[in-house]
C-alpha cells in the first residue's frame, strides 16, 4: 500500500504520538503526513517540528478512510489501542501500537488475529526493548556468550510518578504494571529468548494514588481526579517459564525507595545487568566484571521506526509484531489475576 521509496504515515495520540512520530520524520524513508487527536491545538503543536503539509483529524475513524495514508501509530490510552487499531486494520493500514497492547488480554487476542488476517504489517512500538543496552544483551544471549538461562530479575520503580495528565492511566484498565511494568517484562523477556510463560503468582495494589500521594514530580493532584482513581499503583510477582526459567517482576509507579530500572540475567556461564551495562564472568577461577560502552546509535524509537519502514518497504520480517504484545499482555494479566485470587494462575495462550 505504500508508495515505492516513502511510508506515510499518521500518528495518533499527541503524548507518546510525537517521539514515535517524530522518529518516523527522521527516517529517509517515512514521512509523517497526518495526525490525528482531540485536541487540535496539540496537533499544531506538533505539526510546526514536521516537514511539510500535515492534515488534521479528530476522528479516527475519518482518518482511517484518507488513501493517502499507508500506516498509523496509535499512541492513546491504554482503553483505545484495540478499538483504534482494529479500525486501521479493516482499512487494509499497516499499524504499529504503543505499549501495552491492551487494557486486557481478550481485546489484545482479537487484535492480532485481525491484523495477521488482514496481512498488514503489525508491530509493538518498545523502546526500552529496542534501546542499545538491551539490544546488546539479547544479541549476546543469542551468541550463546550467557550459556543457559536459569533466572532473571526485572523492575521499574518510581519514587513519585504517577501520572495525572491522562484518566486513562489511572482507571480501571491502566495502572503502573501496565505503564512500566511492560517495559521492563517485554526487555527481559525477549533477552532471554522469548520463553513460553506457564503461570504466574503476584500481588497488585494501590497505596498512594487514590489519596492523593506519589503523583509525578510530588505534583498535588486535586482530589476530583484522584477518587477516580481505580488501578494498580504497584505489582509485582514470579513468572515460571516452560523451559524452567524463573522471572521475578516489580512495578511501582510510587514508593519510598530511590527511582530504579533495572534487569538483571543469570547464565550458566555469565551474567548482567543493564544498568551500568554490565557483565560478570569467571574464567580460570578468576571473577571478571566487564564494564561495556556501547558506541553511538539509533536509540529506541528511532530504531523500531526505522524496523517498521523497512517492514514495509522491503518485507523484512518484522521484529516485535503485536503478537509479542499479546504474549506480554497475557503475562501481565496472569499475575494481576493472581493478586486478585491470592493465587498462582496459569498463563493463559
Amino acid at each position: 500500500m505504500a508508495s515505492s521509496d516513502k511510508v506515510r504515515a499518521c500518528a495518533v495520540g499527541m503524548g507518546i504520538g510525537r517521539p514515535n512520530g517524530m522518529a518516523i520524520s527522521n527516517d529517509p524513508r517515512g514521512e509523517v503526513t497526518a495526525l490525528c487527536d482531540l485536541d487540535e491545538a496539540r496537533m499544531k503543536e506538533f505539526a510546526k517540528e514536521l516537514p511539510g503539509k500535515v492534515k488534521f483529524y479528530t476522528d479516527y475513524k475519518k482518518m482511517c478512510e484518507d488513501p493517502n495514508i499507508d500506516a498509523v501509530f496509535v499512541g492513546t490510552p491504554n482503553q483505545y489501542h484495540v478499538p483504534v487499531a482494529r479500525e486501521v486494520v479493516a482499512a487494509g493500514k499497516h499499524v504499529m501500537v504503543t505499549k501495552p497492547l491492551s487494557d486486557s488480554e481478550e481485546a489484545a487476542a482479537i487484535l492480532v488475529e485481525e491484523a495477521e488476517k488482514a496481512g498488514v504489517v503489525n508491530m509493538m512500538s518498545l523502546s526500552t526493548r529496542f534501546s542499545s543496552s538491551v539490544q546488546h544483551l539479547g544479541k549476546l544471549g543469542g551468541e550463546g556468550y550467557f550459556g543457559d538461562f536459569y533466572y532473571a530479575r526485572a523492575r521499574s520503580v518510581r519514587r513519585n510518578g504517577i501520572p495525572a495528565w491522562n484518566l486513562g492511566f489511572i482507571k480501571n484498565g491502566g495502572g503502573a504494571f501496565r505503564d512500566m511494568g511492560v517495559h521492563a517484562l517485554d526487555a527481559v523477556w525477549w533477552t532471554l529468548g522469548m520463553p513460553k510463560p506457564v503461570s504466574a503468582v503476584g500481588v497488585a495494589g494501590a497505596k498512594f494514588g487514590p489519596v492523593g500521594r506519589g503523583y509525578w514530580n510530588n505534583q498535588k493532584p486535586e482530589k476530583s481526579l484522584y477518587t477516580q482513581y481505580d488501578s494498580d499503583d504497584y505489582a509485582g510477582g514470579f513468572i515460571r517459564f516452560e523451559n524452567g526459567i524463573g522471572l521475578q517482576i516489580e512495578s511501582f509507579w510510587a514508593s519510598h525507595q530511590p527511582g530504579e530500572f533495572q534487569m538483571e540475567l543469570f547464565g550458566t556461564e555469565a551474567g548482567a545487568i543493564m544498568c551500568p551495562l554490565t557483565l560478570y564472568r569467571c574464567d580460570d577461577y578468576q571473577e571478571k566484571d566487564i564494564r561495556v560502552d556501547l558506541p553511538r546509535q539509533k536509540q529506541g524509537f528511532d530504531l523500531i521506526a526505522h524496523e517498521f519502514i523497512n517492514s514495509i518497504l522491503d518485507g523484512k520480517e518484522c521484529p516485535a509484531p503485536l503478537r509479542h504484545g499479546l504474549i506480554v499482555q497475557q503475562m501481565m494479566e496472569a499475575l494481576l489475576r493472581s493478586a486478585e485470587s491470592g493465587k498462582e494462575e496459569l498463563v493463559r495462550s
